[in-house]
């Protein structure tokens, strides 16, 4: 349920309870494939939980150990500097799941997660999430692939920030942002897009350098920036481009 604010200091205030049915995780991906009477087993074992926009949903070191899967609404993954700078790990949207890296391994959270919409949450104890991954094979497998897949994935960006100069990681972040958004064989639609600030956040440079690439790919019609959403007209350009200084 998107309400058109915008994401600012993230508030300190209490989530507002809601009752969970076999329904409302009918769209989680964890449950993808399982019948109505195991979604409600499952969603008895959850609380729902509904945060407004730009309300705080964890922080660093919290001790808390819930398991959240994102029903509606969007959440950001984020750290902060010494020196106060954000930097932002990733968006996660309706049906994603997250804080299952401090269910598994019992440490405090790594870091802050706060909602850029107004977003209900199905919240589970560590111990029955353990329950359900022993319970349901189904669930543990997807559990155990995602959690590959983030380890590639912070592998590609540790490569990145220790090998490509800024522009070559701004076209490797938007062809991320492509491939998870691809509307036909050669074309994305990012919408809602990540602002410059947003972007330059997630690879440690300054929204300038990211305003200076857009518009050197839309002079070049690679993409086509737009109002709330980003159009990547070329996406086999911006792969090659990426290839290019990655040899991938």
């Amino acid at each position: 349920m998107a309400t058109g604010k915008k994401p600012g200091k993230s508030v300190a205030k209490q989530p507002q309870p809601v009752a969970l049915t076999a329904e409302s995780l009918a769209g989680v991906e964890a449950f993808g494939g399982l019948g109505v009477a195991d979604r409600g087993r499952i969603a008895s074992l959850c609380q729902g939980r509904r945060y407004d926009a730009g309300q705080r949903i964890l922080s660093q070191e919290d001790e808390a150990r819930d398991v959240h899967f994102i029903v509606s609404g969007r959440i950001r993954v984020t750290i902060y500097s010494v020196n106060g700078r954000e930097i932002t790990f990733r968006d996660q949207g309706a049906g994603e799941m997250f804080g299952e890296l401090g269910a598994i391994d019992g440490a405090p959270r790594s870091a802050h997660v706060v909602a850029l919409e107004d977003s209900l949450l199905a919240c589970m104890p560590r111990e029955r999430f353990w329950e359900v991954l022993r319970g349901y094979p189904r669930v543990a497998e997807f559990t155990f692939v995602r959690l590959v897949k983030l380890v590639r994935l912070l592998s590609e960006r540790v490569f990145e920030f220790s090998s490509l100069a800024v522009r070559n990681r701004i076209h490797a972040e938007l062809l991320r942002l492509a491939r998870e958004n691809m509307h036909d064989d050669n074309v994305a639609i990012i919408a809602p897009a990540p602002t410059h600030a947003d972007i330059a956040s997630r690879i440690s440079t300054h929204r300038e350098a990211v305003t200076r690439e857009y518009q050197l790919l839309s002079e070049a019609g690679v993409i086509e920036p737009g109002r709330g959403r980003v159009v990547i007209r070329d996406v086999a350009r911006l792969e090659s481009m990426v290839r290019e200084v990655t040899g991938r």
